[in-house]
């Protein structure tokens, strides 16, 4: 008998490891695309390299300002309800892009935008914490790295499918606005036709998200209690009263601002770096997925290393470092070369060389943070959903700074990043009480 509640127990992780990972590459699916949105909408709607920005910050804000109401909604609807409903709001803030893109009004296509965020937001608050907590948290590096190549995949292609379905066909007129060979009456007729482009694929995408969330709800997802305490957790927190009392939590939800912000930076900015040396949309679109692909070799070795190789904390402390240097690399080089047929500064591919490092610092920092939180584990990790906003806010000081520089000495908003996080990674993880004893 307990032999059969072993084997069934096993296909149960096994079920929700699959199942999650169908969430994960829907999250990255339509997360990545906004490395291509960014530009596209610069285009069309005639935006500043700041003011295109605002497709991150509208997009990642909603985990900030939605992340406790999300909570209480996970609270009273359960993990598999919760995901249906998030998948419901991502299907409605992709109809919202067809009013957008009948009147080219940059911020209904925010709305859109922020309404996905917040579909987004449901399904990080209840996929991190599941994948996390159902099997040992030695092991959380590994199974976080296993989500990471479904979601890092679906980046890969997602900027490629958004380029062939959307820009594919629009690349006469993209090149003629491009090149200001337009003005006027016709050139208000092209934007137009070139924003409409979006309304059949994201059409599709809302009929296929509703269905996904269908699919969710009825599935066997085993439903899991991430909130039990064994003996001894419930002994050292017994005196516990808020999650402010945990510091290795609230510096690891500042580690995981910055890093986010890190990685959202290296790959939404970086088609627009590649313009800035002269390489064109049509073929700047394959770099996000070289820094996708990058990050999904990461993830790769991390599957194969973490923990029989090395612990996931040490592979925590090589990745922050790691990026660091890269990160110096993207400011200080200078030099062409001709890589993959592409003419470009070496720089850019330090940049998408981040991709590497990156893929494990999140799952590091999340295991870090969230272990022995025990009945404070549902808000704990609410938290650590609302630092995914540093997607919203560091492209934005990139945006500003590279607008009042140059595109690449705005790079130098990665530097304190990698500092702090290599501080996090080697002491700041193992601070259990802000007297700062061990």
């Amino acid at each position: 008998m307990s032999e059969n509640n072993h084997t069934t127990e096993k296909q149960n992780v096994i079920i929700g490891i699959a199942i999650i990972g169908v969430v994960f590459f829907i999250i990255g699916f339509v997360s990545w695309v906004n490395s291509i949105l960014i530009p596209y909408f610069r285009i069309a709607c005639e935006l500043t390299n700041y003011q295109s920005y605002f497709v991150t910050f509208a997009f990642y804000i909603a985990y900030l300002v939605m992340s406790v109401p999300v909570a209480y909604l996970l609270k009273k609807t359960g993990y598999k309800k919760g995901m249906m409903y998030g998948f419901f709001c991502l299907a409605a803030g992709a109809l919202l892009f067809i009013p957008a893109a009948l009147n080219r009004t940059y911020w209904i296509f925010l709305t859109g935008l922020f309404t996905m965020g917040t579909g987004l937001s449901v399904l990080q608050a209840a996929a991190n914490p599941y994948i996390t907590i159902i099997g040992p948290i030695e092991t959380a590096a590994r199974r976080i790295s296993i989500m990471g190549v479904c979601n890092k995949f679906a980046g890969i292609v997602s900027p490629i499918i958004f380029a062939a379905v959307v820009l594919g066909k629009s690349q006469d007129i993209l090149e003629s606005v491009e090149s200001g060979l337009l003005s006027g009456i016709a050139k208000e007729a092209a934007l137009n036709e070139l924003i409409r482009g979006v309304i059949l694929p994201y059409s599709i995408l809302s009929l296929l998200l509703l269905f996904i969330g269908l699919f969710i709800y009825k599935s066997k997802l085993p439903d899991i209690n991430p909130e039990e305490e064994n003996e001894e957790v419930a002994t050292a927190n017994c005196n516990k009263t808020s999650v402010f009392q945990f510091p290795y939590l609230i510096l690891g939800v500042l580690a995981l601002f910055l890093h986010v912000g890190t990685q959202v930076v290296a790959i939404d900015t970086i088609i627009s770096y590649a313009g800035s040396m002269g390489v064109g949309l049509l073929d700047a679109k394959f770099f996000p997925s070289y820094t996708l692909g990058a990050t999904i070799l990461g993830y790769l070795l991390g599957i194969v290393l973490i923990p029989r190789y090395i612990s996931q904390k040490n592979a925590l402390i090589v990745c922050t470092v790691l990026g660091l240097l890269l990160s110096f690399g993207v400011i200080f080089a200078h030099t062409n070369i001709s890589l993959l047929g592409h003419n470009a500064g070496l720089s850019i591919w330090f940049l998408a060389s981040l991709g590497l490092p990156n893929s494990l610092i999140y799952a590091g920092i999340w295991p870090h943070a969230i272990r022995n939180l025990g009945r404070f584990t549902k808000i704990g990790s609410s938290m650590l959903v609302m630092a995914l906003c540093g997607n919203a806010i560091l492209p934005l000081v990139y945006g500003k700074l590279a607008d009042t520089t140059s595109l690449q000495t705005g790079y130098w908003v990665l530097i304190p990043c990698y500092i702090y996080l290599i501080w996090y990674a080697v002491f700041g993880y193992r601070i259990m009480n802000w007297s700062l004893k061990k």
